[in-house]
């Protein structure tokens, strides 16, 4: 058989013993993964190289790379009020459209080849999405600053859904995004609650990121973020849960007993100094978890495998046990888990039947050798700079290192352009 993409000789994590296989790509989908020959129109070099599933960003806000270096070494109200709030209301779509060009560029470069997105314009951002190949999955930022404006926001994520839910192939999807319990009250969380349940979408929520998120909420409502949520019903219609830092034992038995999935964003977490969140002890109780950049303003960059690293040795710092968080789990963390937290059935595994979402590492460095473990080298010691080549759906996004989808020189411009236009309206 003759598929449409065959990646030769090329090496996986499992059994990561330097065994050379072959993979075959029909369509969307990966067709073949062994060592017998195979045969494609386009023929990928895997020699050298390790394959592995994309990495899936769990929770980010990927326009705000128009914001990156604008505002640091804050605390998260501090930095959301008095800085980004301000700046953002003078964004507009296309504003919006070349920042969500820019990020996207950033994660495909840097291996991500799928991720859960909530901001506003996010029609632009689904266009860019489309524009660039990559897997999607969006919501509109909902608040309810007041009940118009509420009305609003929920109409334009209603008309998301139905526009581009399930739109290029499957490769975007849609949910709802109510920004967090100190901008959503619960009246305006049951009405974005109804709606999500009518249309058959799921959730996806910033929840318990701030010791002080949680004590307003306590003195508030009289309980936590998460106890909340399970009392306004969000939970029953499938939930992703931004954050859950400040969660304790009640608190992750809500998560578990509801299956409510958790985006970790490690990195985002310690700059903001919102904390560190229990991994080690969801994960002990079954509740899924997976791994996010948040904002490449709130963080450094939209680079997954920092996550993945800084994941890994929180929770074995945290816990005190080196066991916590082993390489593995952690590559689970940031492939195929991260898929199922961003409700995704068929991405994040290197076998036959799942969406043909890869990446090619380039092992030709230092930092690769000496090869006893190629789990242990991707989470600990590989770069970012190694990822070669990255596939979505089946089609080629990167190849040696250069995107055949976006023109960054063009992007970067109108990045410029965007920002100077914001800028001078401010003055």
């Amino acid at each position: 058989m003759v598929y449409d993409i065959a990646i030769k000789d090329v090496e996986l994590t499992e059994p990561g013993d330097g065994t050379l296989f072959n993979i075959g790509i029909n369509g969307s989908t990966i067709g073949y993964v062994g060592t017998d020959p195979v045969e494609g129109k386009t023929v990928l070099d895997g020699r050298d190289h390790l394959a592995v599933p994309g990495w899936v960003n769990a929770h980010t806000h990927v326009a705000m790379t128009l914001f990156r270096s604008y505002a640091d070494d804050m605390a998260l109200m501090d930095w959301l009020q008095n800085r980004i709030w301000p700046l953002e209301a003078r964004l507009d779509g296309r504003a919006v459209y070349w920042g969500s060009l820019l990020g996207i560029g950033e994660m495909i470069r840097t291996g991500t080849t799928c991720f859960a997105d909530m901001y506003f314009f996010m029609e632009e951002t689904a266009k860019a999405a489309a524009d660039s190949g990559i897997r999607a999955v969006l919501s509109r930022g909902l608040t309810g600053s007041s009940p118009e404006d509420g009305a609003a926001r929920l109409e334009e994520n209603t008309q998301l859904y139905k526009t581009w839910n399930g739109a290029q192939n499957g490769r975007i999807t849609v949910m709802f995004g109510p920004h967090a319990p100190y901008t959503c009250s619960p009246d305006y969380l049951k009405t974005v609650i109804a709606r999500a349940r009518e249309l058959g979408a799921e959730i996806h929520m910033h929840l318990a990121e701030t010791a002080g998120e949680v004590a307003d909420c306590l003195k508030q409502y009289g309980k936590s973020p998460i106890a909340l949520m399970e009392e306004l019903g969000m939970f029953e219609g499938g939930t992703l849960a931004a954050h859950c830092v400040h969660v304790d034992e009640a608190d992750q038995d809500i998560l578990a007993r509801h299956g409510v999935r958790v985006a970790h964003n490690p990195q985002s977490n310690l700059k903001l100094a919102s904390g560190i969140a229990p991994v080690a002890s969801m994960l002990k109780k079954g509740i899924t978890v997976g791994l996010g950049t948040d904002g490449a303003s709130s963080n450094n960059n939209l680079d997954m495998l920092e996550e993945v690293r800084l994941a890994a040795m929180l929770a074995k710092t945290q816990s005190g046990d080196p066991k916590a968080v082993p390489a593995s789990q952690a590559l689970a963390m940031g492939t195929w888990m991260g898929a199922k937290a961003v409700g995704l059935k068929d991405t994040g595994k290197l076998e036959v039947g799942q969406k043909a979402d890869i990446v090619l590492y380039n092992m030709d460095s230092p930092a690769w050798y000496p090869r006893h473990d190629r789990t242990s080298l991707l989470v600990y010691a590989a770069s970012s700079a190694d990822v070669d080549t990255v596939l979505v759906d089946g089609n080629i996004l990167l190849r040696k290192g250069e995107l055949t989808t976006i023109d960054l020189e063009k992007v970067t411009a109108e990045v410029g352009q965007c920002l100077k236009e914001m800028t001078a309206s401010a003055e």
